[in-house]
């Protein structure tokens, strides 16, 4: 190994320059990632910028008209400022079409989060065209603080930081921590995102092969279903990490040998020993930092993956017990690819981003998580809060500790819009069925959604234009009682319209398991949710359905897919059985509650099968 110097807390393993073959293999992946429409044009670059702009003018604007509001002295205003900054994919130089652009507004100490709210989708309003808003969606009431715009095509994501400083100049930078000094919980959460995206981009020696191999992992993970914090894998921002650690141990490797050595290490690395791109800083500021020598909490986690800014944070606190096992699994078929393409082998680039089989292959039992809402700003609302406590329902079975192997989320929500006439129409589209879906099906990436990303008890202050049919838009101070949600919404032929957005967990059953009974996880969770104060009953459900892989519906499957089909059985030993004590079925009592049969119609304790088709 050449000596050369050091990146990071740990020596290089190797300073070799890229050979013949890593030149060719940098070529091959180049042209594979543009084949999969991994890069943005020119064109929707530029409007990016013209977007960018237009939110720093904004800013500085909020900063004038929230001070003269305050009667600040002239001389005051005139150094006052702002800035707009961006963290995440955008930032690192790794965004794709139709990537969010992850912004924050950053204002001195005489602008409140509370000013921001009130005047800035007023000042957006005034200064942009209205066909050009297109989405404006305010979320004050979470942890992460968050206005959802879609401007002129673009997404993004603005969440808002007030500094303990008197002007915010231009050449600004976030990088001292003396400017978190006097920051409340919120806003160190805010300006963390900026904070640790510059010392990730600091941390790696060549940023040009970090970012075309941070493209590849990216694209594997949503191709391999296996991105997304709020479910459980690791974020974009964890990528990143695991990206960068590689380039300080590599230092002059080309992106190829980065990629392959991505999976090699990770798929070894002794976890859960932490995954650090820098040491941990001695900073003055008295604010908690991961440590899982004083927090029991922190030693629980699994894959932990250390951000580098201060105050140090684990990035992937979310990661249980199943999704580990499944990103150890694909981190080994990522291993066992890139060994073959780099040795010369018959596979290619194209293997590695060959798409999941969650659907077609993988479980024969799965859940379907249906949250539902009589209007489309109610449900983007609610979806969001069931969402953000999905976890709570994998954590709930994984401690069951019965004959479930693994319970595995998977990444995307599905969108639904149905109409109905009838209560029985009704009740049906909230078990799952669609035959009065109206509109073609969306996946949600729930890795980016803004309210589950922001956390769960959401309250919209805010939303106007938040879609293109003029759907009404969704606010806190109705006095309905709805909590903001719209008027439930009819159709010209006086139909009730009704969105859908429905979670799917694959379950893994161990080889020895007889039955399946999870009813407590299940009811656990829907209390979890329907006590919030969000639900409300005359505007939300949520049911839990188990389906068995025969029975998934036909759009969770991509054109050309196979879908499983049920093998008839001539004389099955042990039944294997599914115990439905919480899970939603069409067999229910006359006060609607649910509960599991016996064959001949009796009630069971909760072993055998709730109806036809429950059964394993």
């Amino acid at each position: 190994m050449s000596e050369g110097p050091q990146y990071g807390p740990n020596k290089a393993l190797s300073h070799d320059p890229p050979d013949e073959r890593d030149l060719k293999l940098n070529e091959l992946l180049l042209a594979e990632l543009k084949s999969q429409k991994n890069f943005e044009s020119a064109e929707e670059g530029k409007k990016r910028a013209d977007v960018l702009r237009k939110l720093h003018a904004l800013t500085k604007q909020l900063v004038q008209v929230v001070g003269k509001a305050k009667k600040l002295p002239a001389a005051i205003l005139d150094e006052a400022g702002g800035r707009v900054f961006t963290y995440g994919s955008y930032s690192l130089g790794v965004y794709g079409p139709g990537s969010d652009i992850d912004t924050l507004v950053v204002a001195p100490k005489h602008v409140s989060r509370d000013d921001f709210f009130q005047y800035f989708p007023d000042l957006l309003r005034k200064a942009v065209p209205a066909e050009e808003i297109t989405e404006l969606v305010a979320v004050q009431e979470a942890s992460v603080p968050i206005i959802k715009i879609e401007l002129s095509g673009i997404s993004i994501d603005l969440i808002f930081c007030s500094l303990q400083v008197a002007s915010v100049p231009p050449t600004l930078s976030l990088k001292s921590n003396d400017l978190l000094r006097g920051l409340n919980e919120t806003d160190l959460r805010c300006i963390n995102g900026t904070r640790v995206t510059d010392k990730i981009l600091d941390s790696v020696p060549q940023s040009k092969p970090f970012r075309l191999a941070l493209r590849a992992i990216k694209l594997w993970a949503q191709r391999r279903a296996i991105y997304g914090n709020v479910v459980g894998f690791p974020g974009g921002v964890a990528y990143a990490m695991m990206v960068a650690k590689i380039c300080q141990l590599y230092p002059k490797a080309a992106a190829p040998k980065i990629v392959g050595r991505f999976f090699w290490l990770m798929a070894q690395w002794h976890w859960p020993q932490p995954l650090r791109l820098a040491a941990r800083e001695d900073a003055p500021l008295q604010l908690r930092e991961w440590d899982p020598e004083t927090s029991f909490h922190d030693r629980k986690h699994l894959m932990p993956i250390i951000t580098p800014a201060y105050p140090s944070m684990n990035s992937t606190h979310n990661i249980g017990p199943s999704t580990f096992q499944v990103i150890k699994k694909e981190l080994r078929r990522g291993q066992q690819i890139t060994d073959a393409i780099c040795g010369a082998g018959p596979q290619t680039w194209k293997d590695l981003f060959q798409k999941h089989t969650f659907f077609t292959e993988d479980y024969k039992h799965y859940l379907s998580v249906v949250s539902a809402s009589s209007s489309k700003s109610a449900q983007q609302a609610w979806s969001g809060l069931c969402l953000a406590r999905l976890r709570r329902l994998i954590i709930g079975i994984e401690e069951l500790q019965g004959s479930v192997e693994l319970a595995h989320p998977f990444n995307k929500g599905f969108d639904r819009v149905h109409e109905y006439t009838t209560d029985e129409e009704k009740d049906k589209i909230l078990q799952g069925n669609l035959n009065y879906q109206v509109k073609e099906t969306q996946t949600t990436d729930i890795a980016a959604d803004v309210t589950a990303k922001a956390d769960a008890d959401v309250s919209f202050k805010d939303a106007a234009a938040s879609t293109a049919e003029g759907t009404p838009a969704a606010t806190n101070d109705s006095g309905d009682g709805t909590n903001g949600a719209a008027t439930p919404e009819t159709t010209d032929a006086g139909k009730q319209r009704i969105y859908t957005t429905t979670y799917y967990v694959g379950i893994g059953l161990k080889p020895e398991a007889k039955s399946l009974d999870i009813s407590y996880a299940i009811q656990a969770y829907k209390n979890i949710v329907t006590s919030s104060d969000l639900h409300d009953q005359s505007v939300h459900s949520i049911r839990v359905i188990h389906a068995r892989n025969y029975d998934l519906p036909a759009d969770v499957f991509a054109e050309g897919e196979l879908r499983p089909t049920r093998v008839k059985k001539q004389k099955p030993a042990a039944k294997r059985t599914v115990s439905a004590a919480g899970l939603d079925s069409k067999q229910e009592t006359a006060n609607g509650a649910k509960r599991p049969r016996s064959s001949n119609g009796a009630t069971t304790n909760g072993t055998a099968p709730v109806a036809k088709g429950v059964a394993t």
